[in-house]
């Protein structure tokens, strides 16, 4: 599918999410769905960020405590949000969880766990120490991560998903290492399956979604989208939320 240099850039890109809050931006749309909720990442590396009820947030007027395991003390992601942002008060009920990833790495990999780390940017003190104590929480109770492509192996995946769960797939910074094509072809694939779809991308990434938004789409902002609608702007590590739709 993907050439072997493209699959190494999609990957390094993709383990970079893991030192983003992306978290915080995606869990104001999990909280407004029908729990319990089922979790499907697309990209997910070591599957840290289908972690989002175990960890900690602090919006500025909101705070949510996490249900981290007793063993690890959960990282608290910040993130400045917008008035319109719907922030819940809890962390969702997830029951099932699960990752794809053309390579999954593996929490409990010395060598994997010192290349995530390395992809955090000098200087950024914060993101590394939030970053290992997600690692610390997921060695605790590792998701599962299967090695897959996204445009092929999503359908079998779901099949071990409960039936009485709602599903959400969701990804954040990788449709953009497809083709035109490629994407194409998962837009419909995605929109053909009985899930809640949740896309964190840059703009352009999606054009379809790009000509929904009334407003323009601030520089350097990804564009959060649920079933190809758009709803927020958001910081590229996660950093902010600015709702723009109801």
């Amino acid at each position: 599918m993907l050439q072997p240099v493209l699959t190494q850039v999609i990957l390094g890109e993709r383990r970079r999410c893991v030192g983003r809050t992306i978290c915080a931006t995606i869990l104001p749309v999990l909280a407004r769905l029908p729990e319990p909720l089922a979790l499907l990442e697309v990209g997910a590396a070591a599957g840290l960020c289908l972690l989002p009820d175990r960890y900690g947030y602090d919006y500025g007027r909101v705070q949510i405590q996490g249900e981290g395991l007793e063993a690890c003390e959960a990282p608290i992601f910040p993130c400045r949000a917008n008035e319109a942002t719907p922030l819940p008060s809890r962390v969702p009920n997830v029951v099932w969880r699960g990752g794809l990833d053309l390579h999954p790495l593996d929490v409990s990999d010395p060598e994997d766990v010192r290349w995530l780390e390395s992809l955090v940017w000098p200087g950024q003190e914060g993101r590394t120490e939030r970053l290992r104590a997600a690692i610390r929480l997921a060695q605790e109770s590792p998701p599962r991560v299967s090695p897959g492509d996204l445009l092929t192996d999503l359908p079998t995946l779901m099949e071990a998903v409960p039936g009485d769960a709602t599903l959400v797939v969701f990804h954040s910074a990788v449709l953009a290492y497809l083709d035109p094509d490629e994407r194409g072809t998962f837009w419909r694939l995605v929109r053909e399956l009985n899930v809640v779809w949740v896309s964190n991308e840059a703009p352009g990434v999606f054009p379809e979604i790009d000509s929904l938004l009334n407003a323009t789409i601030p520089r350097g902002r990804f564009i959060l989208s649920v079933n190809g609608l758009p709803v927020a702007f958001t910081g590229p590590h996660g950093q902010s939320i600015d709702w723009i739709h109801s």
